[in-house]
């Protein structure tokens, strides 16, 4: 086997949560591309046809899925649904969040709730429906942020608590389940890229923050999507609890 081989997900089932824009896009595409067929959920189902037609332009399978992962009853039917069209499940990327930019004197616990619902146990519901079907050597992976690890300069509390948590919540899981049931578990902690959520920035933050960045750019959809098929694969075989920063370096900055 070559070392390109090892980044093949041939004959694999991959569920992309929040698979409907941005990020969530580039994720399913790339695991097709790989090899895997997918399962494309989220709230905007109808924004999902787009992304399933250019996982079927790579000549995999795609089935779209309605979810709200802060909805474990939703959680389990998705699964359920992927194991009964393709047989198996053997990748998860928890891609669905939601984020706020509200100072913390003013959020309200509904605000606050909210995401940590969707981006922090709605990650756990997924992990937790997957982990039931999953065979040994599959990866669940976790898009954390930056923002778990550093502070943006934005009042972000209840985001940048939800992907901290997130990271937390991804080195226990590896630890009960990569011994006992071969399961990887590793997060990645995105910095910036163009995305629904970067939209929420005020005016200017993000060239503010350009000279913060070693690389001297924003990422790239492609570098991200890279990232998540090397720890799906057997080339990440040996990664797992781990929380992968693809920043341009801006956390060692």
């Amino acid at each position: 086997m070559s070392i390109l081989d090892l980044f093949r997900l041939d004959d694999r089932v991959s569920i992309v949560t929040g698979a409907s824009a941005g990020l969530g896009v580039s994720f399913a595409r790339a695991l097709a591309e790989a090899g895997s067929d997918v399962v494309v959920a989220a709230r905007r189902t109808d924004r999902l046809v787009a992304t399933r037609d250019l996982v079927e332009a790579t000549g995999r399978r795609c089935l779209v899925l309605p979810l709200d992962v802060s909805q474990p009853v939703q959680c389990t039917a998705v699964v359920d649904a992927a194991v009964a069209e393709f047989g198996r499940v053997d990748v998860l990327v928890n891609n669905a969040g939601i984020g706020t930019a509200v100072p913390a004197s003013r959020e309200t616990p509904e605000e606050f709730r909210t995401v940590i619902e969707t981006n922090l146990n709605g990650s756990y519901w997924m992990a937790q429906a997957c982990g039931r079907v999953m065979r040994p050597g599959s990866s669940i992976i976790n898009i954390s942020s930056v923002l778990g690890l550093r502070t943006g300069g934005l009042p972000q509390a209840a985001y940048s608590a939800s992907k901290a948590g997130l990271i937390g919540l991804t080195r226990d899981l590896a630890a009960q389940w990569t011994g006992r049931k071969g399961i990887r578990v590793n997060a990645l902690a995105p910095g910036f890229f163009a995305s629904e959520m970067t939209e929420l920035y005020p005016p200017g933050y993000l060239d503010a923050m350009l000279p913060h960045i070693p690389v001297g750019r924003l990422g790239l959809h492609e570098e991200l999507a890279a990232a998540v098929v090397f720890l799906a694969s057997d080339a990440g075989g040996y990664v797992t609890g781990q929380t992968l920063a693809v920043d341009g370096g801006i956390t060692i900055a």
